[in-house]
């Protein structure tokens, strides 16, 4: 040990500029700053004593600093490229008026911290800890080993003095291995960070933490391998890639992104629990929840894997464009509507109490094949207005996650996240190929049937002409291209998922249930159907309900409320508007004025129900469609009634679930009632029916698996995080979607095909269900 009487005479110009080994820029900075300071001491001291040591590795030093002295810790160290070094300091007594600053000075580098460090979490709240411990920096080197000194100061501003212990040791595993997984320690003054060097031949890794422990909250992050590491609580999203995590992370590390090929990875523990889901504790703290709070020790294990390279799969996404065939034609569907004695035939024709396709397809076919293809065209020009603004959106995500490193904005599968360019889950965006390519396949397949039955129109073939369903296939092609945004759209979501965006990948499932179902009621109602414009000012009702319900839906009473009134009172209505074939009506019209006589409402309602029931003591006239109006009615009102109770957090999904349960019950209805009229399936749709059920059945498994949620913090939603399970790149939401679409296409296929036992049947001996 060397006794300075004075730090000034040994150092003649540690006041001034910083020596020509420091390198210019922050570590230089750090030096001004720390000389400056220990000038500064020295001023308010007048004496000051300078005590160097020599220093040993894994060996404890027990010592005392105030503001008279200051101790000065040499180490010879040889640097490798394979293991670290780590100071490790204990203050003894905590009674200091100031805490004690430690500065590790190496050749490079400038690490300083002091103890109690203070780190600080929401609200600025304040959490001392009294045992730090740091890993130094290692700047790269040519060489393989490089022996240097580096210097550990300590010193304080406190005149009463302070207890510490000193312990600097060799961090033996350092560099981490390939597929080997490495167990360690860390808490809020502890951070751990560790290196890894890319091998020959591999371009992509996946680094995965793991830990039993939900909590304490942690953050593992990503960096380029430069000083200064940061890797505390309150810096480490600065730079890198980061993201929370409270028993799982995983990040896709790609090689590219590092010159140096190699990153280092790094674990923080969160002075708080919140950002992960936990208890937020209340402020001010007692002095045992102090100590509870310091105590956040979390026991981890890192592993970093190779993941499969996208560009040496040569997968390609392809688009294809279709052409408008025919111009739309100048006839209107309101043409066939203009005579009073039609109207009064509407009144004759639809009340019957058995109805045949014949009495309700007696429009002009030139006006019904216009009206119906307005569906395609409305549908194309909703889905070029709405897919822009979201690929728009989408690729800000995708870029504000590339430049800043925050991998909390998006709830993926990290642990099967395969990047492809700016990508960070190709996987995911690429699954939804099937969607597109099904579709087009369906569109090919209904161009066909559309072309074939042209021709049997030019010939005068006679089934064409008076046989069968009414073949317009403007729905079909709607369906179509409907399918094919749904992929569109679900690969946008999945450039980046999360709460805000889902309703992208939930509007073209609710505009695909809602034409199933106008198709299934096209097939026997082909002249009374509702318009084009109509149906899709319905449909974006639905949506813009989906987009209040997310926003505002979750433990909103008010909203679920008014939503479920709305909700029942749209049921009552549509049951009104189907039993009666749009032949009813709840206002009176006078010279004047539209007089709307609620009271004269509620005595017709009343009425009817007396003459038709009660007075009779009979049925309803129309006792099929009543039978599936009374079901629907108990499926929406229980809905409804769940929804009011529950007050799910996933609405866009409830509200799908209304439209998939009303879809499923009209098409059961369909089918019984056209086995109970004597119809019957024909191989083809019976083959499709039960393909379709199955592969319906496989997907509804995967999709049920829910590898990420929006619905809980970034940490919570990454303990679902599977493995790929598919050629080691495909998650269970990949398989869902490759099942989806093709029960998709498959139901399509059966609505297609489900009437072609009737081609040859006299549409006057068809019944109308």
């Amino acid at each position: 040990m060397v006794l300075r009487s004075s730090w000034k005479s040994r150092h003649k110009n540690s006041c001034g500029p910083a020596p020509r080994w420091i390198r210019p820029g922050l570590a230089a900075l750090l030096w001004l700053c720390v000389t400056r300071l220990a000038c500064g001491i020295e001023a308010v001291g007048e004496i000051k004593n300078i005590v160097q040591k020599d220093a040993e590795f894994d060996v404890n030093y027990n010592d005392t600093v105030t503001s008279e002295n200051q101790t000065i810790y040499a180490f010879n160290h040889t640097i490798s490229r394979n293991k670290g070094v780590r100071v490790s300091v204990d203050l003894l007594s905590n009674k200091s008026e100031s805490p004690i600053l430690f500065v590790v000075r190496q050749k490079q580098a400038v690490l300083s911290f002091q103890v109690p460090l203070i780190l600080r979490g929401l609200y600025q709240r304040k959490y001392p800890y009294y045992d730090v411990g740091r890993t130094l920096c290692q700047p790269p080197t040519r060489a393989a080993s490089e022996t240097q000194y580096f210097f550990v100061d300590v010193s304080t501003l406190s005149s009463q003095g302070a207890n510490y212990q000193l312990r600097v040791s060799r961090v033996e595993s350092f560099t981490l291995q390939t597929n080997k997984k490495f167990s360690f320690t860390a808490s809020p003054s502890q951070p751990q960070y560790f290196k890894y060097v890319f091998q020959d031949g591999v371009d992509t890794v996946i680094v995965k933490v793991n830990s039993d422990m939900a909590f304490p909250c942690s953050v593992m992050s990503i960096q380029d391998i430069q000083c200064p590491v940061y890797d505390l609580d309150n810096n480490v999203a600065f730079i890198g890639m980061y993201q929370t995590m409270t028993k799982k992370g995983a990040i896709t590390v790609q090689r590219k992104d590092f010159p140096s090929n190699s990153f280092y990875v790094v674990v923080v523990v969160k002075t708080e629990d919140e950002a992960c889901g936990g208890p937020l504790r209340f402020y001010p703290l007692t002095p045992d929840e102090l100590i509870d709070a310091g105590n956040r020790s979390k026991a981890l294990d890192v592993m970093v894997s190779t993941a499969i390279n996208c560009k040496s799969h040569g997968y390609i996404c392809e688009t294809v464009a279709r052409s408008r065939q025919e111009s739309l034609s100048s006839i209107e569907e309101d043409d066939y509507d203009t005579l009073d004695d039609i109207h009064s035939d509407k009144n004759i024709v639809r009340t019957k109490k058995f109805l045949y396709v014949a009495d309700l397809a007696r429009k002009d076919k030139r006006v019904l094949s216009k009206k119906y293809q307005i569906y395609f065209w409305n549908i194309a020009t909703i889905a070029v207005f709405y897919a822009l603004p979201v690929v728009q959106l989408v690729i800000t995500y995708q870029t504000v996650v590339n430049v800043t490193g925050n991998q909390d904005i998006c709830y993926y599968n990290f642990l099967c996240a395969h990047p492809l360019g700016a990508l960070s889950a190709f996987n995911n965006i690429l699954s939804n190929l099937g969607y597109v390519m099904l579709g087009l396949l369906f569109l090919l397949i209904v161009l066909k049937r559309d072309l074939a039955q042209n021709r049997a129109l030019e010939r005068h073939d006679v089934n064409a002409l008076e046989c069968g369903i009414p073949k317009h296939f403007g729905l079909f092609y709607a369906m179509g291209t409907a399918l094919m945004m749904e992929g569109l759209l679900s690969a946008c979501y999945h450039v980046c998922p999360n709460y805000t965006n889902f309703q992208f990948d939930t509007s073209f499932m609710y505009m695909i249930a809602g034409l199933c179902m106008l198709k299934l009621y096209q097939k026997r109602h082909p002249d009374i159907n509702a318009s084009a414009y109509t149906a899709y000012a319905c449909l974006a009702a639905v949506i813009f309900f989906s987009v209040l319900g997310v926003v505002f839906g979750r433990d909103n009473t008010a909203f679920w409320i008014v939503f479920s009134v709305i909700h029942i009172l749209a049921t009552l209505l549509l049951s009104t508007q189907l039993y009666y074939m749009g032949r009813w009506r709840l206002s009176k019209i006078t010279e004047r004025k539209l007089i709307t006589d609620y009271a004269g409402i509620l005595r017709r309602i009343v009425y009817v129900i007396y003459t038709d029931c009660i007075r009779q003591c009979s049925g309803p006239m129309y006792i099929d469609r009543m039978v599936l109006l009374v079901m629907g009615n108990i499926v929406n009102w229980s809905l409804a009634a769940y929804g009011l109770i529950q007050k799910p957090n996933d609405f866009a999904s409830y509200l799908l679930a209304i439209a998939i349960c009303n879809l499923l019950l009209y098409f059961a209805f369909y089918i019984i009632m056209k086995l109970r009229s004597g119809e019957r399936i024909k191989c083809l749709a019976l083959v499709c029916i039960l393909f379709t059920a199955v592969v319906w059945g496989f997907a509804l498994y995967f999709f049920f698996q829910g590898l990420s949620t929006w619905q809980k913090t970034p940490a919570e939603s990454r303990e679902h995080n599977r493995e790929c399970i598919l050629l080691s790149f495909f998650d269970d939401h990949d398989i869902w979607h490759f099942l989806s679409s093709i029960a998709m296409f498959g139901s399509f296929l059966v609505l297609l095909t489900m009437d072609d036992d009737l081609d040859t049947v006299q549409r006057d001996k068809i019944y109308v269900f």
